[in-house]
């Protein structure tokens, strides 16, 4: 069995920290961000990784900077056959990916060179995509450039949020990483180079990025309400004030818009009120709202928010 130093932060990473753990191999220690001051009362809250890792006695190590020639030399008297990186949260140079001995592995959530960066799954389903996956790859010190090792595809649901795909991701990437542990140990897989001319990207996301845009297409927005649920999630506005749009549906009969062949009634307009949804003229194609969230208020049905505050077909969102 491996000795692993092991990199991550989020939830994504525990299950395959354990998975690591339960096949055999030695983690030598977990590093994983500093602990954060969170929420209105601002404590500090320990990374899912540490928390796990600490449920299983392994070291902890988390540096404030990964260049620090100290923490260098820390890693380096551990002697990790592999470093095993999922959503650490950093850029990692070559000082550090290079202190083990057979290599350092990531596990990426998509199927590279698709959706290379930091939010692979939202962007996988705010693209459109039907088919997503994980890879696992040997790491280089560029943005998810390289080598691919393992690849597990899977089909996205056609309602399936991103917060749904990233269970099932994290599980099919546990599964993954002890499947390439054990190909690399036994000399049976041969790294592949990625295709640049292929690679899309995934930058992180910003709450800002979950503003709908009406002109976009029904289909368009319905991906945009999935991909960003559960975080950073979508919004709009209705009379001056946020609203929260936390799902709905591109609705089966376009002909509820009339006039969208010659664009007279503007996106974003309310064409109608049904009994469990708001019908909102997008640029192309109708979206129903089902669930929403006006400003400083809990979230409710939409025949909840329609009844409430008087919702009537005319009015505009955005």
């Amino acid at each position: 069995m491996a000795k692993i130093l092991f990199m991550g932060t989020p939830d994504f990473a525990v299950q395959t920290l354990e998975a690591i753990v339960e096949a055999g191999h030695e983690v030598v220690a977990v590093v994983t961000q500093p602990d954060r001051a969170k929420g209105r009362g601002r404590s500090v809250v320990q990374t899912p990784v540490k928390v796990a890792a600490l449920a299983e006695g392994i070291e902890v190590l988390q540096p404030t900077k990964v260049k620090d020639p100290a923490f260098i030399a820390q890693l380096k008297e551990l002697a990790p056959d592999y470093s095993v990186v999922i959503a650490y949260g950093r850029i990692l140079p070559a000082s550090v990916l290079d202190i083990a001995g057979k290599g350092s592995i990531n596990v990426h959530a998509s199927l590279l060179p698709r959706h290379r960066g930091a939010a692979p799954i939202n962007y996988a389903i705010t693209s459109g995509d039907t088919v997503t996956g994980v890879t696992t790859m040997l790491m280089d010190t560029g943005m998810d450039t390289g080598a691919m090792l393992l690849k597990s595809e899977t089909s996205i649901g056609e309602d399936e949020t991103a917060g749904e795909l990233f269970t099932r991701l994290s599980a099919l990437g546990a599964q993954l990483l002890v499947e390439t542990l054990e190909g690399m140990e036994a000399g049976k897989i041969e790294p592949v180079a990625q295709d640049d001319t292929l690679a899309t990207y995934a930058p992180t996301l910003k709450k800002s990025d979950g503003k709908i845009k009406w002109i976009m297409s029904a289909e368009e927005i319905a991906n945009l309400v999935r991909g960003f649920s559960p975080w950073p999630g979508t919004f709009t506005e209705y009379k001056g004030k946020l609203l929260k749009i936390h799902s709905g549906r591109v609705a089966a009969i376009p002909e509820l818009a009339p006039g969208t062949a010659d664009g007279s009634i503007e996106p974003g307009t309310i064409l109608s009120v049904s009994p469990d949804a708001v019908v909102v003229k997008c640029g192309r194609g109708v979206y129903e709202v089902t669930e929403l969230q006006p400003q400083d208020k809990r979230r409710m049905a939409a025949r909840d928010f329609a009844a409430g505050y008087r919702v009537a077909p005319g009015e505009r969102f955005g």
